[in-house]
């Protein structure tokens, strides 16, 4: 059988190495270990555990005095064995290596050196998960702004027990079996030393409580479905794809954990006259082949009504008109509008009369070569290619 190896000699340090000195050294090793940079990896694992005993061991005065005098003997008595489940790695491990997005939120599960099994945080409160809810809108009510009520499909806590999921007038109690720590320790000794695992209690499930007498309204879940209608306020401006939170209207937290968001993704339904690029609009304006020639009097249609416009004399199809700050509104300043951009349609008459016909022709033969600048340019280059 292999022996367990001497804490100091674990961690790298002198036996007479101060805290500062425990600590750099257990956070260089816990880091350098971890199982989640190591997945799969058993003799990271057990590494790490190694070295979460022997730190647990040493930073506690009391114990690492008894281990200086006694050494193993006599370790299941000291409580050695255990010391690392009675440690609460993830705060250590947390203030060692930051918090949200660090090491701390991936360490913060740890128990101990023996598991992963949480140990003492089974019950800490947890905030409820963010839910969508997708919400199909008029292109219209996007532009001016509207208030729909939704009813998004949700679990909240239940009215009758207050999301303890015990009947009303009881209360959930502490489960005997693992003392309310959730999980159950086991130690073992195997060629590597004396080693401890922990498995979610099989009595509360992982939980640390029993509920003796369940709610019958939830059946002891502590949720319910919701049936409340939420109003959204959706502003003016806002576009397809774009999301509105409505703080604490998500999921039902756990143990006593705040409730999760909820995210309403709008949808914008398309508008048969006008397209929308950014806080900009478009849309198509038809002239007939004499208003471009000669110019006219038109009007546009805009996300706001009708603009009056001149149309010059000699429009050509494919241009683009620009009517100023006759957009959308921007979300955070409805003081700022985006452009309207009509694009010009020439459209050419269809089923014509033989007189039409006749007067069209003669129009035609009143015209020369200076009247179409960009149709000779573009036979010029045609003629000069092949010539």
């Amino acid at each position: 059988m292999v022996a367990k190896r001497d804490y100091y000699e674990v961690l790298g340090v002198e036996k007479g190495a101060s805290e500062s000195d425990l600590k750099r050294a257990y956070r260089k090793l816990a880091k350098q270990y971890h199982p989640d940079l190591h997945p799969g990896d058993k003799q990271a694992e057990e590494k790490f555990k190694e070295i979460n005993e022997a730190y647990a061991v040493l930073s506690d005065s009391n114990k690492r005095a008894q281990y200086d005098q006694y050494g193993f003997a006599g370790a299941d008595g000291q409580g050695f064995s255990n010391a690392a489940n009675d440690f609460d790695f993830g705060d250590i491990l947390s203030s060692l290596f930051g918090g949200a997005g660090g090491f701390g939120d991936s360490f913060g599960g740890f128990g101990g050196f023996g598991g992963f099994g949480g140990g003492a945080h089974v019950r800490r409160p947890q905030k409820g998960r963010t839910l969508v809810y997708r919400l199909a809108i008029d292109f219209m009510e996007a532009v001016k702004g509207t208030e729909k009520k939704i009813k998004p499909s949700r679990l909240v806590n239940c009215t009758f027990c207050q999301g303890t999921g015990a009947k009303s007038g009881t209360s959930p109690v502490k489960c005997q079996a693992c003392g309310g720590r959730g999980v159950l320790s086991r130690q073992q000794r195997t060629p590597m030393g004396i080693m401890m695992t922990q498995s979610p209690c099989p009595s509360c499930h992982g939980q640390g409580e029993i509920i003796e007498t369940p709610c019958p309204n939830c059946q002891g879940s502590g949720h319910m479905e919701s049936n409340e209608t939420l109003t959204v306020k959706v502003p003016a401006g806002i576009n397809d794809n774009e999301r509105l939170v409505l703080r604490g209207e998500g999921a039902a937290g756990e143990n006593g954990g705040p409730n999760g968001d909820l995210y309403v993704e709008i949808i914008v339904r398309p508008h048969p006259l006008f397209r929308r690029d950014g806080y900009d609009t478009y849309c198509d304006l038809p002239l007939t082949y004499a208003q471009a020639a000669l110019g006219a009097e038109v009007e546009i249609p805009t996300v706001y009504g009708k603009e009056k416009y001149t149309v010059k004399p000699g429009t050509q199809a494919g241009e683009q008109i620009c009517l100023k700050g006759k957009g959308i509104s921007y979300i955070n300043n409805a003081n700022s509008r985006g452009n309207h951009y009509a694009r010009v349609k020439i459209e050419v008459p269809r089923h014509l009369t033989e007189e039409q016909k006749t007067a069209l022709r003669n129009f035609d033969n009143l015209l020369n070569d200076d009247s179409y600048s960009e149709r000779n340019g573009f036979f010029g280059k045609v003629k000069d290619l092949f010539s």
